[in-house]
């Protein structure tokens, strides 16, 4: 081999490290920007890996100046609650959530199950309350827009169908698509009875932005580490590692002996 033909297959080898030397790069700077945003936390359940959003404190960047209009039936206090189950239940599970967190989805589908059937059995109340974290974290506004529409559909009384319908449906965190409305109403022909002209209207006009914002504020005050929060009559039990579905069970039904 001729030393000029060396040295040509040298460059090309030098060009290419140096490529991917370029390209590390970016992949480390665009990791960064993620992590920055959120980290890793595996929940009680060993399988179940989310990302919680950090930075908790932020602003949405998405507010409104609309009025403060809550969803039928909330309760607690300034009726920032969406309440599920029976009123007599004697445990109550407070559970804060994103409808754009990944790790909000992990819970849910770890154990929505439990929890439906906690509530449908009359052992369990579950208080939703919603929060925007996304948005001011990766920006956008398709948490507050999730939530406006799941408020929407608490008026109708079909919020526990159209909650679990969005987690099923949540698009990656960086993808803002729940700022579409007309995914959020494609979304509610899941849920039978939803999609009616009401539904429509009340999410088109972010009849509950106001509300979904003073909730969001609510969780920024309230000290919370990051979404989802899930508190059992008072306790933290989302940061409890030794937490699986079956505990969840066995700590309701032991409480309503």
């Amino acid at each position: 081999m001729s030393e000029k033909n060396r040295q040509g297959k040298r460059g090309a080898r030098e060009k290419l490290a140096a490529e991917r030397e370029k390209q590390k790069s970016r992949d480390k700077r665009r990791r960064a920007l993620i992590v920055g945003a959120s980290v890793v936390c595996v929940l009680g359940l060993a399988a179940v890996i989310g990302v919680v959003a950090a930075n908790a404190g932020k602003d949405d960047g998405s507010e409104s100046s609309g009025p403060i209009v809550a969803p039928s039936g909330a309760q607690g206090k300034d009726g920032l609650a969406i309440p599920v189950g029976e009123e007599s239940a004697k445990s109550t599970l407070v559970v804060w959530e994103d409808f754009r967190c990944p790790a909000c989805k992990a819970f849910e589908l770890a154990y929505r199950d439990t929890v439906h059937e906690l509530t449908d059995a009359g052992q369990l109340k579950v208080e939703y309350h919603l929060a925007t974290i996304i948005d001011g974290n990766m920006g956008g506004t398709g948490s507050r827009k999730a939530a406006n529409a799941a408020a929407c559909a608490q008026d109708a009384g079909k919020f526990p169908a159209y909650h679990d319908v969005l987690f099923d449906n949540q698009p990656p965190e960086t993808d803002d698509a729940f700022a579409d409305e007309g995914k959020l109403l494609d979304l509610a022909g899941k849920v039978d009875g939803l999609d009616t002209a009401l539904f429509q209207e009340c999410v088109k006009d972010g009849k509950h932005d106001g509300w979904v914002e003073k909730s969001n504020k609510a969780f920024q005050e309230g000290g919370f580490s990051g979404t989802p929060t899930v508190l059992l009559d008072g306790k933290n039990i989302y940061q409890d590692r030794s937490m699986t579905p079956a505990k969840l069970k066995q700590m309701v039904e032991d409480a309503n002996k």
